[in-house]
């Protein structure tokens, strides 16, 4: 099985003023003359970990990690409920991205990322292909209202109970209305106990549909520490109400831009947050990519996903 490289620190890091107020952080690590790969995280609003450096050869990358508006070390941050999210979108962290390329003096890049990163990476290469050398996605999602209310509904007839529970974190909230728009109102409400309760309600929910891969193990989304776990289900419910501001499908409609770009989707088949028909429709649609369904994987991965990624990174790098 494909084995993590050694663990790295950065080489250089900052805070980029994107605007509107926006610090975002991003470091460097790996070889300064290597070839160019920016990590592209989940979430939304999960931040970026020292972890996912290990997935390339420190020798051959030079490895960008950023995190995205409002999370992580990036600031002002999402858990501060003065935060204005208006200027948190999908197309502001595109523009971000360009930003920081444009900073750092990188013409092309590979792009890496999985489950929202994968969204975000759509996003960006259909909208600056010619930046884009290579991507890599794990856990495929295009963010469609369709997949947004799969999470957030359809899959309750897996885990009934779990989903009534969540329905009433949000009173009122009839079972066929916009429970993601009213948990986004609830995570901005002025009294910290309501911002928390909700928060905790998100989590539990989420934690539930992965409990079939934790086993009870962990808790992905519960065990964040309390800011960090705020400021991802606050920005997660800001995001998934607003359809992540794409018209529906738009991503697998535009795949075509992505021609010429290799790349390679690597989804788990008992993926329940995010069914693998998406993966294989972005890999209809995008005619050089290839799709690696792995059998006995979920959202989170696992030892067979890592090492189909592992082995395109490497793969990319001799390119």
């Amino acid at each position: 099985m494909g084995e993590l490289y050694p663990p790295i620190e950065p080489y250089e890091q900052g805070m980029l003023d994107v605007g509107d107020g926006n610090l975002v952080y991003w470091e460097v690590c790996g070889n300064p003359a290597g070839k160019p790969a920016l990590v592209v995280h989940g979430g939304p609003g999960s931040g970026c970990g020292p972890g996912v450096r290990r997935y390339f050869d420190p020798e051959r990358y030079r490895i960008v990690l950023f995190d995205q508006r409002g999370c992580g070390r990036s600031t002002p941050h999402a858990s501060d409920p003065t935060t204005d999210l208006r200027q948190n979108t999908t197309w502001h962290l595109v523009a971000d991205m360009e930003h920081l390329r444009e900073h750092l003096g990188i013409d092309r890049w590979l792009l890496y990322g999985g489950s929202w990163g994968s969204t975000l990476t759509l996003a960006y290469a259909q909208t600056h292909p010619e930046r884009v050398s290579e991507i890599v996605i794990a856990a495929v999602t295009t963010t469609r209202r369709s997949e947004i209310d799969w999470l957030y509904r359809g899959v309750g007839r897996f885990f009934p109970e779990q989903w009534e529970r969540f329905l009433a974190g949000a009173p009122g909230t009839p079972r066929d209305g916009d429970l993601v728009g009213a948990y986004a109102r609830l995570t901005g409400h002025p009294d910290p106990a309501v911002r928390e309760r909700a928060t905790a309600d998100w989590c539990a929910w989420e934690d539930a549909v992965l409990s079939g891969e934790t086993k009870g193990s962990s808790q992905p989304y519960g065990d964040r520490p309390p800011a960090a776990r705020l400021a991802m289900v606050r920005i997660c419910s800001h995001y998934f109400a607003h359809g992540a501001w794409l018209e529906e499908g738009a991503l697998l409609r535009d795949a075509g831009r992505l021609a010429g770009i290799p790349g390679v989707l690597v989804h788990g088949l008992l993926d329940l947050g995010g069914p693998p028909d998406t993966a294989w429709q972005l890999a209809r649609a995008w005619p050089d990519a290839e799709l690696i369904t792995v059998a006995d994987a979920g959202h989170l991965g696992g030892a067979a996903t890592r090492t189909h990624v592992l082995a395109a990174l490497d793969r990319f790098a001799r390119r």
